[in-house]
């Protein structure tokens, strides 16, 4: 922490599990006050937070895992306006050094808090942003079922018996065959025609409800999209789904996200240096979020096809001398800036002259 705390404050690091959580307490000084283990349930929660109260004023709470063990906590303790930061897992060097166990975790996620390296807010997890995740989790997992349906049907079709086999080459279109597929009556599996229909038949029909359901996924995520950022959906190239992953970046609190440049490091768009003695250099950035990253680019190429502002960037930079890859990486920053404007940045209530005293 950036600023000095009063020698009575205390700062709690919490080690994260599914069912048990770890926190030691230590002193604005750095003195071990003491540790704790409860169960990771809302009883748990309290009896947390009663202990810590009772070693002093709370300064605040550095949490491991605030996006999976530890969401149930860090939203526990924001409820009872308790400041909680995210704090990483301690580095392989250090746990080498160290060794692993629960409450050296928790201590040195105290000790990471008091140091000023645990700077990030955690995501509330408690509104549209939240609904939408859960929702792409679904979706996602529905797709990549589908696509192993696909799979599985293609693979019986080419070692399917003769007879069959021609019969469905003669369909034309994807959902013809699979209609045709589901609809298919195998009969008594007495040979290896029926058990050919019988397994077509399943995966078809399999495959057909996972497309109903991607397609409710889909529809319930373009209406929480809309509702939540209805400017972001009107820009150009921002359909559901990349907006869907933005606001899954940016959470239902926007403003823990400070800066243009913030939201640009959590999408991976930010230039890292990489410079050394009289080299200075600067090379693309390998972390951040690699799907927000992905929905960027799939906005800047469309914008690079049917975009006239972006064009005409594309081709003064080219002119320039700059690469394609050096131009994408550009706009994938201007992107994400625009982005910041829709969604990030705080909205200050026009300012008003005072009102003029009234005569008496």
């Amino acid at each position: 922490m950036s600023e000095i705390l009063p020698s009575t404050d205390v700062v709690i690091g919490v080690d994260t599990h599914k069912s048990i959580h770890a926190a030691v307490a230590i002193s604005a000084l750095g003195a071990r006050l003491g540790s704790l283990s409860n169960p990771a349930n809302s009883r748990g929660y309290q009896a947390l937070l009663d202990w810590a109260r009772s070693l002093g004023p709370i300064r605040a709470f550095g949490v491991e895992g605030t996006g999976s063990y530890g969401a149930g906590l860090s939203r526990f303790l924001s409820e009872h306006s308790y400041p909680v930061l995210e704090v990483n897992r301690p580095s392989r060097q250090l746990r080498h050094q160290k060794g692993q166990d629960d409450g050296v975790d928790a201590e040195s996620a105290a000790r990471s808090l008091l140091a000023g390296q645990a700077t990030a807010r955690p995501k509330s997890g408690t509104s549209t942003a939240e609904m939408i995740r859960h929702l792409k989790v679904a979706r996602d997992a529905a797709v990549k079922a589908r696509s192993q349906a696909m799979q599985a049907l293609k693979a019986i079709i080419v070692s399917a018996p003769s007879a069959l086999r021609e019969g469905l080459d003669r369909l034309t279109g994807k959902m013809a065959l699979l209609r045709h597929l589901a609809a298919l009556r195998p009969g008594p599996l007495t040979s290896t025609m029926a058990s050919a229909k019988a397994s077509l038949r399943a995966i078809a029909r399999r495959w057909l409800a996972l497309d109903a359901e991607v397609k409710d996924h889909d529809a319930s995520l373009g209406q929480l999209t809309q509702q939540s950022a209805p400017k972001l959906m009107q820009a150009h190239g921002m359909g559901a789904g990349t907006a869907a992953e933005i606001l899954i970046l940016i959470g239902d609190n926007p403003e823990r996200i400070h800066s243009e440049a913030a939201l640009a490091k959590l999408c991976g768009v930010c230039p890292v240096p990489a410079s050394s003695g009289k080299t200075t250099l600067h090379r693309l950035s390998r972390g951040g979020n690699r799907q927000a990253n992905a929905a960027l680019y799939r906005v800047v190429i469309v914008r690079m096809r049917a975009h006239q502002p972006t064009l005409d960037y594309v081709r003064r930079r080219t002119a320039e001398g700059k690469s394609k890859p050096e131009i994408i990486r550009c706009l994938k920053r201007y992107v994400a800036r625009e982005i910041f404007g829709y969604l990030c940045r705080p909205v200050h209530p026009p300012q008003t002259a005072p009102a003029a005293p009234c005569p008496l």
